[in-house]
């Protein structure tokens, strides 16, 4: 159950039935302490406000029509109001029980689903010819992590991964892999080499550019040669990038590539549209849609290239028809970017020109959840000793090698196969957390130590939790536990209260974009049935009675850790 979204559509039906418009100013929140009980009602000072009523006063009649809401009746225990204007909401602790006996009965540990919608996510989205690096991980797991999220919550999530697979640089690629077919040893490393070899004989060698670009436009026209030319080098890049994706426990599959090249026979016609429809127009040879919007320093409407002089078209036409796509033909409801900050107006001017045309209704969100780069501790970009880019298959190389050492040490009773199986599990699942937990939004400091730890916010202090009840439940042969869940202790209601709060957090993470809220949530978890063991005895407690009731939270625990790690990508080992 959604309790927050409970208390929200009881507290609209109170400013109903006190005739005040206050559907937008509507916001209930988790207590920050216990003294102001579970949740807390804060807009009261606003409305108030706008009402010019005093905000006391105008709580003491909310909260009054709050202990009589229907809706309410036997899960709330406790309504407060405290000056200026807050309303405090308590729960009963056998509300709290029900609702906890209703989710270790379901297999969806008592989350609804939502109306389903179609949302597009693009997420990834790696370079042909290249091998996906650093700056590839939050791209890849924080849309990802989102995916996941909206798959459980019911939606209908249509991956798209937009590869780089279109443009210029591919005349160059295709003339130098038609001297050297048969030296090319296939692995995408050698293709690396193959890339940085083509650029420097374009700018080196006058008759192979002239080669280089005759190939560009044969490809653009369809030439049987090149287009087999080019599918081999994005095949042989994607084959390398999905054994990533397999590492990183990541669900994108081959059948979700949406490259720049699927766009391309879009372009034409979309320039022809807009110039036709007099939103964009001719200057010096090109074609500019000017969006007023946007001002140069002169404070005149900015110029958007759509198409080149010489009749090449731009990564803004390429997105303007990637959004037209995705909502006619894919029927997105809904369409996220997972990309990062750098490129954010890019797309906003992209998109400018997509509602102004008219190629994707304003009642369907185009979203970018931007996201800020990996640092070292230096604060600079994360990059090798030499000043190179890391390689994500080094970064999850090394991962490993450190959680196999800590494994080691840590449980040298277990079989090799269970070490490496643990090394791989810890490793990658510490590299993906540290990038999770932290707010996208920002730029976060990458640090093996700390996310590493068996202690703070990391994935293995989490994975050992899981561990660590399913070890408990083990050694009391746990399999089926009768007898009601009772909350009886003030360890028990602060772990029965974080449970409950798994369907408005996933909510969070759906509406947002934000996976650390789930971080948060799962490290608050863990913590939190820490305390209620080393508080509340379970196979020595005063009663049978007592002791199934406790080991339902630990089972329902357990459950939950799971499935909140798996929707972060995240394996939760049954032993460590």
């Amino acid at each position: 159950m959604d309790i927050a979204n409970k208390l929200c559509e009881a507290l609209a039906n109170v400013f109903l039935e006190l005739n005040i418009e206050a559907q937008s100013d509507i916001t209930i929140r988790s207590a920050t302490a216990k003294k102001f009980g579970d949740y807390q009602v804060n807009c009261i000072m606003q409305i108030a406000s706008r009402l010019k009523t005093p905000p006391l006063l105008l709580a003491d009649r909310v909260a009054a029509c709050l202990k009589k809401a229907p809706a309410l009746a036997g899960v709330v225990a406790k309504v407060d109001v405290v000056p200026p204007g807050f309303i405090n909401i308590f729960l009963s602790d056998d509300a709290l029980a029900l609702m906890l006996e209703a989710a270790l009965a379901g297999e969806r540990l008592g989350v609804a689903k939502e109306a389903p919608q179609t949302v597009v996510v693009d997420y990834s989205s790696p370079n042909v010819a290249k091998e996906m690096h650093v700056g590839h991980l939050r791209s890849t797991i924080i849309g990802d992590a989102v995916v996941r999220t909206l798959r459980f919550l019911g939606h209908r999530v249509i991956r798209a991964n937009h590869i780089g697979d279109w443009g210029t640089q591919f005349g160059m690629l295709i003339a130098l892999l038609e001297e050297r077919q048969q030296e090319s040893d296939g692995s995408l490393s050698g293709l690396e080499a193959f890339y940085r070899e083509a650029k420097r004989r374009d700018e080196t060698d006058a008759a192979f550019a002239a080669r280089a670009r005759e190939y560009v436009v044969r490809l653009q026209q369809g030439d049987a040669h090149c287009r087999a030319l080019w599918k081999q080098l994005v095949q042989i890049t994607m084959e390398q990038n999905q054994h990533t994706y397999q590492r990183l426990n990541v669900t994108l599959t081959p059948q979700d590539i949406m490259g720049e090249s699927l766009y391309n026979p879009m372009l034409p016609g979309i320039v022809g549209d807009l110039l036709a429809r007099g939103i964009a127009e001719e200057s010096r040879g090109a074609v500019v849609v000017y969006l007023p919007e946007y001002q140069n320093k002169a404070g005149e409407p900015m110029g958007v290239i759509i198409r080149k002089k010489d009749g090449a078209y731009l990564y803004t036409t390429t997105d303007i028809a990637c959004a037209k796509y995705r909502y006619e033909t894919l029927h997105a409801d809904r369409m996220l970017y997972y990309i990062d900050a750098r490129q954010h107006q890019h797309l906003m001017q992209a998109w400018a020109i997509v509602r102004r045309a008219g190629y994707v209704p304003p009642e369907v969100p185009m979203e970018h959840h931007m996201f800020g780069v990996m640092l070292d501790k230096s604060g600079r970009p994360f990059k090798t000793r030499e000043g190179g880019t890391v390689k994500l298959s080094d970064l999850l190389d090394e991962a490993v090698f450190r959680a196999g050492q800590l494994v080691s040490v840590r449980a040298p009773h277990l079989d090799p196969a269970e070490q490496h199986y643990l090394a791989n599990v810890i490793g990658i699942g510490a590299v993906k957390y540290a990038d999770l937990s932290k707010n996208r939004t920002t730029d976060y400091v990458f640090d093996w130590d700390n996310m590493l730890s068996f202690e703070g916010n990391t994935a293995p202090y989490i994975q050992y939790a899981h561990a660590r009840i399913a070890s408990i439940l083990r050694r009391l042969q746990v399999e089926q536990v009768s007898g009601p869940l009772v909350i009886s202790n003030e360890k028990e209601r602060d772990l029965a209260l974080r449970l409950v709060q798994f369907e408005e957090t996933l909510r969070r993470v759906a509406r947002d974009g934000t996976p650390h809220v789930l971080c948060a949530w799962l490290y608050d978890l863990a913590g939190a049935f820490s305390s209620f063991y080393a508080a509340c005895p379970v196979i020595n407690a005063q009663a049978p009675a007592q002791t199934a009731s406790r080991l339902k939270l630990a089972a329902l625990t357990a459950r939950t850790l799971k499935a909140g790690l798996n929707l972060l990508g995240i394996e939760a080992p049954e032993r460590m």
